[in-house]
């Protein structure tokens, strides 16, 4: 209604000649300089005392940002008051500002420069805080991975994710200074030509002139709509990418192109080799890695060059954390790191040439794919004509060279993990870490990316560490298996040697086995669940073992079974799942612990099986191996 009242009640006719009086120029002017003068003291202040607030922690955070955002709140002459005690000739500073440097902010431009500044400020600093809240830090730590200083990561990666941030927060600051009233007259005066801005121009004209005071009302009042419309609802804080609002919705993952292997593996034509600089710091043999993990995670590491390591284990249990140690960044643990003769311990991460592949590759949404996979090259201060040229190679050798120019919101999944795999490879990194980079695929695509990435790590230089929960990409991708538990080495070895002898139950049942603790005796293991379980082979008499029963030895039966079987057990069946062409079924029984059995579709109808349903199940004592703890 008010809004209402000021269209209504505004004197259309006279309103350029209300606008153009003599006066209100002047004021407009000087509110223009006051208000533009405010938002660059803003942007030089409210910049880095949003990313304090954002990005360090220290005692007395919610205090400080408490006295930032206290001008949003304070009544505007309070302020102007508050102000007066600070800096007038009486206050605080304001001696000592006249005597030592001449400077009089009271009843001067410059005085009405700071009570904008001051109201002003708060919506720049919590708009663009909430901007680097909103920002996931796994860009900004890939950015540092892939070779690029804190400085170089801040404007090349920060500054252009967070730029709709700053942009609204920049654009509020200014609106608001352009419309500040209370603070100015009672810190700065009402003085023409000096500090009545526009605001006060309209207080004045209001007691003898209510009509031209209504004309610059609404001046200001569509200037204000015009920043609010114009921002679009970004002063919230939120990142915004461009790309996220106009691009197309990404296609379906396309049929996978060949990819071209190295010349010397396949010969054939069109082959795409590494590129000249990347083969010529990748020599095989050249970094092996040898690393001493404390704090969570207590191990040491040590693999030759070429070595593919694929750690796993239950969440909680460091995989991610041992990678971050690796990068230096976690205080979480500790890991002194040589890779070929170079200690790189004391080094930053930017400087350890270091790859990291996150979770969700952390492309970053700015640039096209051809610019990410560039960034560590550029990053390294190769020329940008050859690092254009080396990283489209990459890419073409990952089969994605086609969409070199699209941005990442115009990828598939499968083509974005491509991509950033093509940026850590393009990187030079001499040792490389994979933290689950296939976990968000479907299972064509991540067949597809796994292909691609085992014919390329089988190329590499250097050491690859792959987090990972798929016990198809451990046993294809890796030479060796790292287990963890509670941010230990609890097994390091091939992959056969693991799925054959697992020492964690949780690794069993990740390989699709039973697992079943307990303490060996002399005819079997006495579970820890209760019961006993006969063996063929025993262990000495006490020892720690933990039962491993692959599902197809697992025998289902809808009555008591007689003949050989030395162990077995009532049950019901709980789930019937389909994995290929059989049906896996989870037994839960009152005198064993949960078994999975796999049986052929056929068996299953035969015998009748549903959820419920009561059966027996039998293990043969020569089908139980024992792996000791």
């Amino acid at each position: 209604m008010p809004l209402i009242g000021i269209l209504v009640r505004t004197p259309w006719g006279d309103l350029g000649e209300h606008l153009g009086s003599p006066g209100v120029v002047e004021a407009l002017k000087l509110s223009l300089v006051v208000s533009l003068w405010a938002l660059g003291l803003s942007l030089v202040l409210g910049v880095p005392l949003a990313w304090l607030l954002a990005r360090v922690r220290f005692k007395g955070k919610a205090l400080v940002r408490s006295l930032v955002l206290l001008p949003m709140v304070l009544p505007p002459t309070v302020g102007g008051v508050a102000l007066l005690l600070g800096f007038g000739r009486r206050g605080l500073l304001g001696p000592w500002l006249e005597d030592s440097f001449g400077i009089t902010l009271p009843f001067h431009t410059s005085g009405a420069v700071v009570a904008a500044t001051f109201v002003a400020m708060p919506f720049l600093v919590i708009s663009l805080e909430g901007a680097l809240g909103g920002l996931r830090q796994s860009y900004e730590e890939t950015a540092a991975s892939l070779g690029a200083s804190p400085v170089r990561v801040f404007f090349t990666v920060t500054l252009p994710m967070v730029a709709p941030g700053l942009v609204a927060g920049a654009a509020l600051t200014w609106a608001r200074a352009l419309g500040e009233f209370g603070a100015t007259i009672t810190f700065a005066g009402n003085l023409p030509g000096t500090t009545q801005t526009l605001p006060l121009q309209v207080y004045l004209l209001l007691q003898d002139r209510p009509e031209a005071a209504t004309s610059v009302s609404l001046l200001l009042l569509a200037i204000a709509m015009a920043v609010l419309i114009a921002l679009r609802g970004r002063w919230t804080g939120t990142p915004v990418y461009r790309g996220a609002v106009t691009a197309p919705q990404p296609a379906p993952e396309e049929a996978p192109s060949p990819i071209p292997g190295p010349v010397e593996e396949s010969g054939a034509a069109g082959a795409v080799p590494p590129p000249e600089s990347a083969a010529h710091d990748a020599e095989p043999g050249h970094w092996p890695l040898h690393a001493t993990v404390t704090g969570f995670n207590r191990l040491t590491l040590e693999a030759e060059p070429g070595t593919t390591i694929a750690v796993v284990g239950e969440n909680g249990a460091g995989k991610t954390t041992l990678l971050r140690a690796l990068l230096g960044l976690t205080p979480r643990a500790h890991a002194d790191l040589r890779l070929g003769d170079a200690d790189v311990t004391a080094l930053p991460p930017h400087k350890r040439q270091v790859a990291w592949v996150p979770q969700d590759g952390a492309l970053f949404p700015h640039l096209s794919a051809l610019a990410n996979t560039a960034y560590g090259l550029r990053a390294r201060r190769v020329p940008r004509a050859d690092a254009r040229r080396e990283a489209q190679a990459w890419l073409d050798r990952l089969g994605v060279g086609h969409l070199a120019h699209r941005k990442p919101s115009q990828l598939s999944g499968g083509q974005a993990q491509r991509v950033a795999l093509a940026r850590a490879l393009a990187a030079r990194p001499r040792l490389l870490l994979l933290d689950e980079p296939l976990a968000a695929l479907d299972q064509t695509t991540r067949a597809h990316v796994r292909h691609t990435l085992r014919t390329h790590l089988a190329g590499f230089g250097g050491v690859c560490l792959i987090v990972t929960h798929d016990p198809v990409e451990a046993v294809s991708l890796a030479d060796r298996v790292l287990v963890l538990a509670d941010g230990r080495a609890l097994q390091d070895a091939p992959p056969a040697e693991v799925s054959r002898h697992p020492r964690s139950p949780w690794v069993a049942r990740m390989l699709g086995r039973n697992a079943w603790p307990g303490i060996a005796s002399a005819d079997g293991l006495a579970l820890a669940a209760g019961g006993r379980l006969v063996v063929a082979e025993t262990l000495p008499e006490g020892a720690e073992a933990l039962a491993i029963i692959a599902p197809e030895a697992v025998s289902v039966h809808r009555d008591r079974p007689g003949g050989s079987p030395r162990n077995v057990w009532p049950g019901t069946v709980r789930e019937i799942t389909a994995v290929g062409s059989r049906l896996r079924v989870l037994i839960t029984s009152a005198e064993a612990p949960d078994l999975v059995a796999e049986i052929t579709p056929d068996a299953a109808a035969e015998l009748g099986l549903a959820d419920g349903s009561a059966v027996w199940t039998s293990v043969k004592a020569t089908e139980v191996r024992l792996v000791r703890l």
